[in-house]
């Protein structure tokens, strides 16, 4: 039954994003940001030129999220341990660094969790919808995205960044 649940919330995510929802799509350049967290530093989009980043925004409370930060632990962090030209950016939208810090114990997360409590990062992507996912080039260009969580398309977007590297 759970599982019957989290298939449903994962299609009606999937429903409900319309292109319009979309800011950011492949071809796209990033946009200026800043990332603040109290356990991994700063970092801002101008830092990710010359490495291959996977950007992702999630809540502590969507179901799918929890199946995608799974997968970027037992998956993604293994493929590129390493890796000096590979970033990986995981933002808490709506989230405080209290709120993620407490969340990342529960879960032990080895990955830091950068905090979006006024959603001022992802609105400059999307205007709603999460999990989503982006593989941004050397370059600063979105080269693929996800909204919402596919298997498939998690390890797809992984090889295609271990291709960019």
């Amino acid at each position: 039954m759970k599982k019957s649940l989290v298939v449903l919330f994962s299609l009606l995510c999937l429903l409900s994003c319309k292109k319009s929802d979309d800011y950011i799509v492949v071809g796209d350049d990033i946009p200026s940001f800043v990332l603040h967290s109290d356990v991994a530093g700063s970092v801002s989009s101008e830092e990710l030129k010359g490495d291959v980043t996977m950007l992702f925004f999630f809540a502590t409370w969507c179901g799918p999220c929890q199946q995608e930060l799974a997968a970027v632990q037992e998956r993604l962090l293994p493929m590129f341990e390493g890796k000096d030209d590979f970033r990986l950016l995981v933002v808490g939208r709506e989230h405080t660094q209290e709120e993620l810090s407490e969340y990342n114990q529960t879960k032990g997360f080895t990955f830091p969790l950068y905090p979006d409590v006024n959603r001022e990062v992802y609105s400059k992507f999307a205007k709603q919808t999460i999990p989503r996912a982006y593989l941004i080039d050397k370059d600063g260009k979105v080269v693929d995205f996800a909204v919402g969580y596919d298997a498939e398309h998690f390890d797809s977007m992984c090889d295609k960044a271990l291709e960019l590297l």
